[in-house]
């Protein structure tokens, strides 16, 4: 009987030393894994919501946009939230989260832009806007799902450009599948200054006031053509000498900028090379072109304004004259505040869903 106490004994203390010995194993497997450090902070850099960055061994991320203000100490409340020591391991540039750094899901808990959770459906989700524990299924707005594994979890499009393809489901969640993002992104190329120019600040706010622009001419890209079908028949001015070979109701709105008239679909194809004159159906056929032509309007034409809005989001001169040069003459100065109101609110939210300030001269 004695005997067999002892034994029992010496099985307790040696399960109590393996569970010792594991629990100083788990940190130093979680120390070998620890998070490379992202590039380090830079005071005279401004990052958007989002953007992460390396300070006094910590990665930190940040909440919205900000310049000059210095990540602190370990549990900072601010704009920059400390998300994990660093220094080895990982893979450079991994964001915070990777390698799954997640929490359970929890309802009116308080999650901050790059927190991962693990959800009951048993996927993982991101934090993309600040937000106090709601539904990453419901609340689609605020979680992006994402993965739990060792490499960014949203690569960048091989374009570079400024919008995600996440993103920009989230700003068009009922488009019409005619308007792809690869169609968006290969029309880029036509015009590589576009969401290119000034900084990665000017780049955001162009993108979101060309794409706040085209949502209130289509809907949300929901429409192809011009739904007034009574309009048709205007858009053939044949005092040009070339005319209007497609037929004189064949220059109605197409696009996501309703490209409309036989003259500006003659300049558009001539600047494309595409045959748009003849063949203005294009607009309405192939994706790429309807973007390509929405592109061409947008960066090179004044409209009833003075300038672009490719120019107004890269001089300074604002939101408001980019409305000026797409349909000045009917809501611009007084003429129809709420469309414009419209056009300001939907900029406003796309800039918020980029992590920048919309900037001034909101409306013309």
């Amino acid at each position: 009987m004695l005997l067999r106490q002892r034994k029992r004994t010496l099985a307790i203390i040696g399960a109590f030393l393996a569970a010792a010995a594991l629990a100083f194993a788990i940190p130093a497997a979680q120390a070998n894994a620890q998070a490379a450090c992202a590039s380090a902070w830079n005071a005279t850099t401004a990052y958007t919501g989002g953007a992460v960055v390396s300070h006094n061994g910590y990665n930190w991320t940040a909440q919205w946009w900000t310049q000059g203000e210095t990540p602190g100490t370990t549990g900072e409340w601010g704009v920059w939230r400390d998300q994990e020591p660093c220094g080895s391991g990982g893979d450079p540039g991994d964001p915070p989260g990777d390698g799954c750094a997640f929490t359970v899901w929890s309802a009116g808990a308080d999650y901050q832009v790059g927190d991962v959770v693990l959800y009951s459906d048993g996927n993982y989700y991101v934090a993309v806007h600040a937000n106090p524990g709601y539904d990453p299924t419901i609340s689609t707005w605020f979680w992006d799902p994402t993965s739990c594994d060792d490499g960014p979890t949203d690569p960048p499009d091989p374009s570079g450009f400024v919008v995600s393809e996440t993103q920009f489901n989230q700003m068009f969640p009922n488009r019409n599948s005619f308007y792809t993002y690869q169609g968006l992104v290969e029309a880029t190329a036509s015009y590589p200054g576009f969401a290119d120019t000034g900084g990665d600040t000017v780049s955001r706010q162009e993108a979101a006031a060309f794409l706040a622009n085209v949502s209130h001419e289509t809907g949300g890209l929901v429409h192809i053509v011009e739904q007034n079908t009574g309009n048709y028949g205007h858009y053939c001015d044949t005092s040009q000498p070339y005319g209007c070979p497609a037929g004189t109701d064949a220059y109605y709105g197409r696009g996501p900028i309703q490209l409309s008239w036989n003259f500006n679909y003659n300049a558009a194809g001539d600047a494309l090379g595409l045959p748009l004159l003849t063949n203005p159906w294009l607009v309405e056929q192939n994706p790429t072109v309807a973007w390509q032509a929405a592109l061409w309007y947008w960066n090179t034409q004044s409209g009833p304004g003075t300038m672009s809005g490719h120019t107004a989001m890269t001089t300074g001169a604002g939101f408001g004259e980019s409305i000026r040069s797409i349909n000045g003459a009917i809501e611009c100065d007084g003429g129809n505040p709420a469309q414009v109101q419209s056009r300001v609110t939907k900029y406003q939210q796309f800039t918020s869903l980029l992590g920048v300030q919309p900037g001034g001269n909101l409306y013309c």
